[in-house]
């Protein structure tokens, strides 16, 4: 078969980046994530579905942590942009809310329903409300931790800039598009060739917040890859950036560590908010 991507064919790109294969367990690490997602969503101080745009899945929900003058989290899921619901993944909010950290979990419109342009698009909306919205949910003033995961790492990437966001943990994060455009992930995406220039924050380091890049030691080598090169591209660019390798974990066993109180990267939130 033709080599496509640094010397990988379309077969291996699309193990390279096979998440769920790469899990044996799969089915009951996310029927465990989604039981636990249900059971914080019925303890926790929850406004669920607000809306930020005008499509079906432009809406997020607000979990407050209950403390005054806290910093907010902002955690984007992730899921390829084509699969997943903020819903599967509310149980990361445990660690931050136990912190001291108010949690926004935010939704977005899926490929093939929207191209990656609409996605992104989708994300800076919610993030300009979420300004506008700063009294009336008493975060004005206070830290704002733009957080995403896999596809959400990316989306976290792509608005490190914005100038509502004070600092970012893009985890796990697609921060290439190229070799995503030439796998199996394709297919639903679409990926122009503009996107994948555009949308590709490796290319396009720019200035933005404080970032913490993380992914896990047990990751798939092109997830390892794509951070270590993303924190190397904001490192050289003169950006404020520390690379956090955690050890032993998954693609998916990494948001533990986020979802445990005492977990490293539920520590680590704490220190870029400033709590």
């Amino acid at each position: 078969m033709t080599t496509l991507y640094c010397g990988m064919n379309r077969a291996a790109l699309d193990a390279a980046y096979n998440n769920v294969e790469a899990i044996p367990d799969f089915p009951a690490v996310m029927a465990d994530f989604q039981a636990r997602s249900t059971g914080l969503y019925e303890q926790a101080s929850c406004r669920r579905d607000l809306r930020y745009g005008g499509s079906p899945r432009e809406r997020y929900d607000w979990i407050a942590c209950g403390q005054p003058a806290a910093p907010t989290l902002v955690f984007i899921h992730g899921g390829y942009w084509q699969n997943c619901a903020k819903e599967d993944f509310a149980f990361i909010a445990s660690g931050p809310l136990a912190n001291g950290l108010n949690v926004v979990l935010a939704e977005y419109t899926l490929a093939p329903d929207a191209s990656m342009t609409q996605i992104v698009g989708e994300i800076g909306r919610l993030l300009d409300h979420l300004g506008a919205d700063r009294d009336a949910l008493g975060t004005k003033g206070r830290p704002l931790v733009l957080c995403g995961h896999s596809a959400g790492g990316h989306l976290t990437a792509m608005y490190r800039g914005h100038p509502v966001v004070t600092s970012a943990l893009p985890i796990s994060a697609l921060v290439d598009l190229e070799p995503i455009s030439l796998s199996w992930l394709n297919d639903k995406l679409k990926l122009s060739a503009r996107e994948i220039d555009e949308f590709s924050p490796l290319r396009h380091i720019g200035k933005g917040v404080p970032t913490m890049v993380a992914v896990g030691g047990a990751e798939l080598p092109e997830l390892v890859r794509q951070s270590d090169e993303y924190a190397a591209a904001c490192a050289s660019a003169g950006e404020a950036v520390e690379l956090l390798h955690v050890p032993g974990c998954t693609h998916f066993s990494i948001l533990e560590t986020l979802a445990r109180r005492d977990g490293c990267l539920a520590q680590a939130l704490v220190t870029v908010a400033g709590r």
